[in-house]
């Protein structure tokens, strides 16, 4: 779908599902974006992410 133009919205809290379909990562806290992140973002900066799931 990805190659036909289509985006989807996933929202998911298990963040290996996440990151084996997602190229960007949106984190949002009481309805307001607080950080974007891709997968190479993740690889490298994960305890960026561990503070906002609580990990």
């Amino acid at each position: 779908m990805k190659e036909q133009g289509y985006t989807i919205l996933l929202v998911e809290q298990n963040l290996n599902f996440a990151r084996s379909v997602a190229d960007r990562h949106v984190v949002i806290e009481n309805g307001a974006v607080v950080d974007t992140l891709t997968n190479d973002e993740l690889a490298v900066d994960l305890d960026r992410v561990k503070t906002y799931l609580g990990v």
